[in-house]
């Protein structure tokens, strides 16, 4: 599984976790968040590693359909990203860093990134 993959998975994870049911969760996280394989969760939950799979590609599913409704991680990341850029504009900018608006700026775009 590529990175991007895996990181998208746990970025809907992280969002929509909490909207799976517990045995959901339990496998979802073992196989995302804690890099299990198919075989290895099988065998500890006592599942066939076909089962695990199925419940692993449902999950995914169910997801990605709340992100198709709710658009919560294009939002966070859309978020994310003008906060960067305000941050790097204001790096690049010939206003003295000491100026007391661009550290207010600053001190705002610093809060933003920590709530997200």
């Amino acid at each position: 599984m590529k990175m991007d993959e895996r990181y998208e998975q746990a970025m809907l994870y992280d969002f929509y976790g909490e909207l799976l049911t517990e045995h959901q969760k339990e496998i979802y996280e073992l196989f995302v968040l804690d890099d299990y394989s198919l075989g290895e969760i099988a065998q500890e939950k006592g599942i066939s590693r076909q089962g695990v799979h199925d419940l692993i590609k449902r999950c995914n599913k169910t997801l990605e359909g709340y992100e198709e409704k709710l658009h919560l991680v294009q939002k966070f990341l859309s978020v994310k990203e003008k906060v960067h850029r305000i941050d790097e504009l204001l790096l690049t900018s010939e206003t003295s860093p000491e100026d007391p608006a661009i550290a207010k700026i600053r001190k705002i775009a610093d809060e933003i990134i920590e709530e997200l």
